[in-house]
């Protein structure tokens, strides 16, 4: 598992369910489209590479708490076969917010890549000058909207040195210590994700400054927080199996969290997000339900699927209950990718990220080798068709057995 932030990577509304919302699924594009050709604009083709499709959620939740966004007609586009479109204004604060994040995150994921050494020797310099001038920029972008970077980067900077506090505690083993058990330093897993629950609340709370909804802001920072709480681990569980198995870390092996224990968190987290939403009133906005709630609950089932809990339906079935089974993802099959070299990797970033092709094109990551869908396919299909796909909340679609018929639970399902 890389080290760091790692604050999205969750967030995948399905374009098929922005229907039963009567919202047009296109607008996940525009969002998308705005937020590249915003960092184009404002930081220069390069910046392009930075673009995370993630963060488009905050472009997304912040026209949601106000009136419709300003829109823009792009120019052709051979992403877009040629055709021009309405996108989001790169003006308009939501994207300001998104590009800001980008950058930032972008920066921080690129430090850590090179400092865990999946770059060539020969690249890592000019990496790092990369991630500098990134970061930079988005200190600069931060102020021009009114937001206090420094806190997320302060929460950025620590991460290395928690988990290298928590690598310290984990090993030699207890026969080989010579401090007695008390003094062993223990780091909490709350401890290791707080920087992540921390960037991922200001980014979310900000949306609603941005879009003149203070009374939003404490809910929203809330929800951000457990975002980025799920984020952190459900990373760590999909990558458990890899670390072990390349000798890194990963939170969960290192504070001695099992998948049942895990989940739990994950579980929880959730039923917090959509207490908050309600508190706010925000799940009465369908944009927040179809970008924000739905994709969250589909993760869960997702995850719950992949740790062998029957249908996704936790409420039915005690995770805590299970510990006898293998609560771990298979491990991937085949062979590993090859990391590509030096030259291949800066064409990949040339030729594909600072082009913006990987919006809409196939690709392979310059950085492991692997292959990734284009970002317009980041869509989570999980939930169609899948029972209860429609009813958004637990136990409020009526069903019989098997469908939240009378669990009287908290699953979200």
């Amino acid at each position: 598992m890389t080290d760091g932030v790692a604050v999205f990577g969750v967030l995948k509304p399905c374009a098929h369910g922005a229907a039963k919302y009567g919202i047009d699924p296109g607008q996940w594009q525009a969002h998308m489209c705005g937020l590249c050709l915003g960092l184009r604009d404002g930081h220069g083709q390069l910046a392009r590479a930075a673009t995370n499709t993630d963060a488009i959620v905050l472009s997304v939740l912040t026209e949601a708490q106000s009136s419709a966004g300003a829109r823009t007609n792009a120019g052709p586009c051979p992403l877009r076969g040629m055709k021009r479109a309405s996108v989001v204004a790169a003006s308009a604060p939501g994207v300001q917010l998104a590009a800001m994040a980008s950058l930032l995150l972008g920066a921080a994921k690129i430090r850590d890549h090179v400092d865990d050494g999946d770059i060539s020797v020969v690249a890592r310099r000019p990496m790092r000058a990369m991630s500098n001038t990134w970061a930079e920029r988005a200190r600069e972008q931060a102020a021009r909207i009114g937001l206090d970077v420094a806190p997320m980067l302060a929460a950025i900077a620590t991460q290395g040195a928690v988990e290298a506090r928590a690598r310290a505690a984990q090993g030699p083993s207890a026969a080989q210590r010579v401090s007695p058990p008390s003094m062993v330093e223990v780091i909490t897993l709350d401890e290791l994700t707080g920087p992540t629950q921390l960037c991922a609340a200001t980014l979310f709370g900000h949306t609603a400054t941005l879009a003149g909804r203070p009374e939003n802001v404490a809910a929203l920072r809330e929800i951000g927080r457990h975002v980025g709480r799920i984020a952190h681990l459900a990373d760590a569980i999909e990558d458990l199996e890899r670390d072990r198995a390349r000798g890194r870390f990963n939170p969960l092996e290192a504070t001695g969290t099992d998948m049942p224990r895990a989940y739990d968190l994950l579980r929880e987290s959730e039923s917090r997000i959509r207490q908050a939403a309600s508190e706010a009133e925000l799940d009465q906005l369908p944009t927040v339900r179809w970008a924000l709630l739905d994709p969250l609950a589909s993760l869960l089932r997702g995850v719950g699927r992949g740790l062998g809990i029957a249908a996704g339906h936790a409420c039915r079935t005690s995770v805590t209950a299970q510990q006898h089974s293998p609560y771990e993802f298979p491990s991937p099959p085949g062979r590993r990718p090859q990391r590509p070299g030096p030259f291949k990797a800066g064409g990949l970033v040339l030729g594909v990220y600072c082009t913006g092709m990987a919006c809409c094109v196939d690709h392979t990551s310059p950085c492991t080798g692997e292959q990734k869908d284009a970002w317009a396919k980041r869509c989570d299909c999980r939930s169609c068709g899948d029972c209860c796909g429609n009813c958004g909340d637990c136990c409020s679609c009526g069903g019989e057995d098997g469908c939240c018929g009378g669990c009287g639970c908290d699953c979200n399902c």
